[in-house]
């Protein structure tokens, strides 16, 4: 099991946030990868992605290319055992460019608490590194706080 598990209530949603948000933040595909089910379907902007194999390299690929990468995720909505989320990271690119993306996930678990279905839909910004908001996971005094959207 990967608690919590559906169906799900707010505190136990936005701890299921939360946790997806610390995973993300560690950049290890590995990791990242065991939170979904072993045929988990994506949809992560115009790519398609099934089970955690495809997973792990596609996160992989991911961060060789989102360098410097740091998330934000807050819960929107939810209900029995599906969640949406938005979120915003940040990253640099290979020239040294920096990014803001914005998007929103809807999720969908099974029983045990693994993510069977994500779909991302996301948006890039080009901004200047002094317009940077996101540095590393979220600091304890900023856990459970609406991240702004600009």
């Amino acid at each position: 099991m990967k608690p919590p598990v559906p169906p799900f209530t707010e505190e136990t949603a936005r701890q299921k946030v939360q946790a997806a948000e610390d995973a993300w933040n560690t950049r290890d595909p590995k990791v990242v990868a065991l939170a979904y089910t072993p045929d988990s379907v994506w949809r992560n902007r115009d790519e398609f992605v099934t089970g955690r194999e495809e997973i792990e390299r596609f996160l992989t690929r991911k961060w060789e290319r989102e360098l410097d990468y740091a998330l934000r995720k807050d819960l929107w909505a939810f209900t029995g055992d599906r969640i949406a989320v938005r979120f915003q990271y940040e990253c640099r690119d290979a020239d040294g460019r920096w990014w803001r993306s914005y998007g929103n996930e809807l999720w969908e678990f099974d029983a045990a608490g693994l993510m069977r279905r994500r779909e991302a839909s996301i948006n890039d910004l080009r901004i200047d590194e002094g317009e940077r908001r996101i540095f590393g996971p979220r600091p304890a005094e900023e856990r459970g706080l609406s991240f702004p959207l600009a």
